[in-house]
Formats: C-alpha cells, structure tokens, sequence
C-alpha cells in the first residue's frame, strides 16, 4: 500500500528553521528532553524489532499477512480463439486477479460493452460499464471486456453479473500513465471471476471479440470473514485527561507472498520504538499519545477503517492528527513526505500543512534532501483524512522506479525501483537494511521522533481549531458521484 513519489519536487535545502506550529528549534544540536529522544529513538533499537518480525515469518511460512494462512491457486487467464494466448499473471507481467474477484472457471465469448476507442485525451473518458443500459442486448453467458474509466471497478463488475455475465475483464483505459496492468481491487466480494489487465493486451482483446473470439478464466479465491487484530496503546504518562490525541501509526501486516519487513515491518518497529523511549526521557507528554499498529491494510485498509468507523463523535473530536509511516527504509529508497499543503496534489485536509511543514523544516535544519509524495489513498491515513482529520508522515518508495535525478540527490539505482521486494518474498531483513535503507531509516527516525516530540506537547494542534466541521469537499462530492473518495484503498486501484 503505499503513495506514488512525486517527481520534480526535490528539496535540498540549508539552515536551521522553526517548525510550523511547533516550538523554535535548532534541531537535534540542542540538549534535553527532546534531544534525548532523538538519541535514543535508534536504528539498533528498531533493527532489534526488525528482526523479531523477521523471525515471526520465518516461522510461519514467511509471511505476516493478516488473517491469511497461506498462498492461494494460481488463477488462468488465456485467449481461446481465434489466436490462443496464454496471459502470465502478476502486477509486472500480463493480469492480475481483482482483490474480492468471485471463484470460478469459464470459457465463453468476449463481449465488449461501451468501449471508448481510441481513447478519449483525458483519464476517466471511457464509461464503460458504469451503468446498466451500458450491457443492453448483452449476451448473457458472455464474458464483459471492459475499460477503466470514470466509475470504480466494483460498479462495472457488479452490472456485468446482473446482465449474465459470467466473467469481467477490465483493461486500462489508454491515455499516458493509464497502460499498464491495474492490479485493481473491487473492495467486496462479487459473484464471477474478474481480472484486469494492460490497455495492448485489452486491444488484442477487443479484436478477438470482433471476430468472435473466447476466452478462459479460471479463478480460485477466497471471501470469508476471518479474525485480525489492531493493536493500540495509550500513553500513561502526562495528564490522563487529555482531550487533546495524536495517533500515530503503521500496518503490522504483510502481503502474502513474503515477510514484509521493509513494508511495513519497518514503520511497525519505527513506532514501536518512539513508544518505548517516549516515557524515559524524563518529560511527559502534555496531549494524549496513541500508537496504533493496524491490522489487514494489505486486505485494503481494513484495520484503520474500523477503528475510525467504531468511535463515537465525542472519540472522534479528540483526534487532532494523524501520523502515518508505512515503508521508511526503502533499499534504494527516497525521503519523501505527504504533500499536506497541496503543492504538488490533492491537498489533505486543514492542518495537514503544518505537519508537512514540521517534517519538512526538519530536513531541511538537517542538510538533508526530500521530496513531497500525494495523499492517494495507499496507505492508513486514508479513513483519518476521510473524516478531515490532519494528517501526514513519510514515505522511502516502493514500485515506481528511480530517477537519475534522484540517484544523483540520494545515491542508490536509476531505473530501479525504489524498493525492489515491494510486495515479494524477497521483502526480508536484507532488504531493509541495505546501506541506503538504514540511513533513511536513520533520518526518518530521527523526524518521526522530533515531530512527535513537539506536538506530544504542543498547546495548540493542527485539529484542534474544529477543521472536521464538515468532511474534506472532495469526500463529500466523490459520496454523491457513488465513487470512491481516492483512487487507491491500500495498495491497489479501485477506479
């Protein structure tokens, strides 16, 4: 799960600034309670908790996935007629099975229904299968070819069985930065198997259907509801009546094919050593600090939106901001923090600018470079943003690819992703700490420890002002469209 870097956001800048909305501070040259957390908050100390979860997916298949014993079948996507072909699956290759896809194994004719093609020149042209009359004189039997567009993939699948479909297959709409495979979720269960794929292979597609053409799927999923947990933890110290609360937190789960010690063990054992140091540096903390380690954000943030989903208002108001690390020792990784202030995204909501520029300044009093990363809804802010809650954090990568002009600023691999084993088995213990890792984990650490240290007891926080009298506009737009708030929910694609 996890945000896409911004490009052309880098920052390498000089000097010592005062946070925003935090105490002046000359960073981590000034001695006290602060100073020693800084100190104390270290790579050792988190590598220690690194390699306990290490050891826990050594034990338990190499895996940390939420409620999930083991791997799966392997699905089967192929052309049938007229020119058979065989579809190799995965995010990298040529389709992925949709997270909460139905079960099954069809053969039967491709049927396109309300393409767009060409493709329009914006993203989100093509509605395809976005409402019923879109699937009039569809046959049903068929298999649906359809193409991303302006709904959410669950709305397209969901039409597709209503009209008899007995499979979906959703292809990437065309315009630049809208070709590859979508590994998409639908967010709940549906009855039929649904893959997706990339906008070449779903060209092939739509000529095979013009000649009539069959295709097979075969899908071998699995919907239940099973038990996981978060697991939460208050500070003691300070004034037990605080109304004031700052949540701090990251997933404790990995995907399935491998460990997850970068994502997320490393944000996991990042905040469970600000915990362990934050009561013995001999000052307690004026507001409410909770840490939170959430459950199934690998299964599309299941964790987070519950717990948000099960406070009471009066819960709810208490929550000032959201601190949120996922993924902060990326091998070949970059410093990026989410782009509260909307300068090159989405803004957060009121507040997120002043804890982006907390981050920020930091670095900056450090020499060290950055960048900003967009609010997508990748990660576990996303239910706290849902309700206008600031919110921010950092970021190291993960798929996308480096720069040359990022391997210049912060060493590693052009052309190589920021984290080679994001979402693999090969997300172990070496690959969260490579030399490039370990200094990002370093610095971030470092950040993590003086943002939280400032607003642990700051008077004033970015949520207290009642910023949640209403829902982010886009929220509210976005609920009355029947369209997801984001585009991603966890790691995967919903429109």
């Amino acid at each position: 799960m996890k945000s896409l870097v911004r490009r052309g956001a880098l920052l390498a800048c000089g000097g010592a600034l005062a946070l925003a909305g935090l105490p002046a501070t000359s960073a981590i040259a000034q001695s006290g309670p602060e100073d020693r957390y800084l100190e104390q908050v270290s790579v050792p100390g988190i590598t220690k908790h690194l390699e306990a979860l290490q050891r826990i997916a050594d034990l338990n298949g190499g895996t940390r996935a939420s409620g999930t014993p083991g791997y799966l079948a392997p699905s089967t996507f192929e052309l049938v007629t007229p020119t058979p072909q065989t579809f190799v699956e995965g995010a990298d290759a040529d389709f992925t099975t949709m997270d909460y896809s139905g079960s099954g194994d069809v053969t039967a004719p491709l049927q396109a229904v309300d393409l767009v093609l060409p493709p329009g020149p914006t993203p989100s042209t093509s509605n395809s299968g976005c409402e019923p009359e879109d699937f009039a004189g569809f046959t049903a039997g068929n298999i649906a070819l359809m193409q991303r567009g302006t709904c959410d993939f669950v709305v397209k699948v969901t039409n597709a069985a209503a009209a008899g479909a007995v499979g979906a297959i959703i292809f990437n709409e065309g315009q630049p930065g809208r070709t590859d495979v979508i590994d998409g979720t639908l967010g709940s269960p549906v009855d039929i198997p649904a893959v997706d794929t990339s906008f070449a292979h779903g060209l092939e597609l739509v000529a095979a259907a013009e000649q009539g053409g069959t295709a097979h799927i075969a899908t071998s999923t699995e919907s239940d509801v099973r038990k996981t947990y978060n697991v939460i933890a208050d500070s003691t110290l300070g004034n037990p009546n605080a109304r004031n609360t700052i949540v701090v937190g990251a997933h404790l789960d990995s995907v399935v094919p491998g460990p997850g010690i970068n994502d997320n063990g490393s944000g996991s054992a990042m905040i469970l050593e600000l915990a362990r140091q934050l009561h013995r540096i001999g000052q307690a903390p004026q507001n409410r600090v909770r840490f939170a380690w959430w459950g199934a954000e690998e299964s599309n943030l299941v964790g987070s939106t519950f717990y948000v989903s099960r406070l009471t208002p009066a819960k709810l108001g208490q929550i000032k901001l959201n601190l949120n690390f996922d993924m902060v020792a990326s091998p070949n990784g970059v410093r990026a923090v989410y782009d509260g202030d909307g300068s090159d995204s989405a803004p957060g909501p009121a507040g997120s600018d002043a804890i982006e520029a907390a981050f920020n300044d930091f670095f900056t009093s450090q020499d060290l470079p950055f960048q900003s990363t967009p609010f997508d809804g990748r990660s576990d802010y996303g239910p706290f943003i849902d309700q206008g809650i600031p919110a921010g954090g950092l970021f190291t990568g993960a798929e996308v690819e480096k720069t040359p002009e990022e391997a210049a600023i912060y060493g590693g691999t052009a052309g190589e992703q920021l984290d080679p084993c994001y979402h693999i088995a090969c997300d172990t213990l070496a690959n969260a700490t490579t030399e490039l890792g370990l200094g990002l984990l370093d610095s971030n650490s470092n950040a993590a420890a003086h943002v939280l240290y400032g607003y642990s007891q700051a008077d004033t926080l970015p949520g207290a002002a009642g910023v949640r009298s209403a829902k982010l506009a886009r929220v509210r737009a976005a609920k009355a469209s029947g369209r997801a708030a984001f585009a991603y929910r966890g790691s995967n694609l919903v429109r």
